[in-house]
């Protein structure tokens, strides 16, 4: 089934998921573009860029929404005409979208060796010591930038850096969620990040915390 995991956060929060394994024909199909959508589209080199594009005005639709209900800001959030939020992410053949009447934002990785090398631009590697083994490590790593991916999504703000302004506390995978805290320009905010993991890919997304965490 394309729709590949329905999650209900809370009342007013919900997270589509899809598996792209439709054609571009079978994706088209019924899709009204906006002409800016269509130039998007039509300009993507990449056949699965082009698929997975398609694949969330799906999610969209999953959601009440069309594509002429999404608009971009100057920063290149994206936002509902309703005033709802929105989030959006792709990686390979999934693709996702978290809907909300607050702030949120979503990331998608495929849970790679790539990130051992890039991991101590984004995270202290120092903090990860106890890990059982490489996979764990993938995993973990994986999972904390995502968080930081989906923070900065929904903050919005240039010049945030992964490394000096975003930190996650430590979690367990069975905890299936961890805090996020933000300082910078101004910010000095919390957000409650949950995560899950299928395929070899981690899905994380934020939003505002009620509480700050224990230090």
């Amino acid at each position: 089934m394309p729709l590949f995991k329905t999650i209900t956060v809370d009342e007013r929060t919900k997270v589509f998921i899809w598996k792209v394994e439709e054609s571009l024909e079978w994706l088209s199909e019924g899709i009204d573009l906006t002409e800016h959508c269509r130039r998007r589209v039509d300009g993507m080199k990449s056949e699965i860029h082009r698929r997975g594009f398609m694949s969330i005005r799906h999610l969209l639709a999953e959601a009440g929404y069309t594509d002429h209900d999404l608009y971009y800001d100057e920063q290149g959030k994206p936002h509902l005409k309703d005033d709802s939020y929105i989030s959006i992410t792709h990686s390979f053949n999934f693709t996702a979208i978290i809907v909300s009447n607050k702030d949120v934002g979503i990331d998608i990785e495929k849970q790679r060796e790539k990130i051992l090398k890039i991991a101590n631009k984004f995270t202290p590697l120092s903090e990860y010591h106890t890990l059982a083994n490489e996979e764990a490590l993938i995993r973990k790593l994986t999972i904390v930038w995502g968080a930081k991916e989906s923070v900065y999504k929904l903050i919005a703000q240039p010049g945030v850096g992964f490394l000096q302004h975003i930190n996650v506390l430590d979690f367990d995978f069975e905890d299936s969620k961890t805090k996020t805290h933000v300082r910078y320009n101004g910010l000095d905010n919390w957000y409650d990040v949950k995560f899950l993991e299928f395929e070899n890919f981690t899905c994380v997304y934020a939003m505002p915390s009620n509480s700050k965490a224990k230090a």
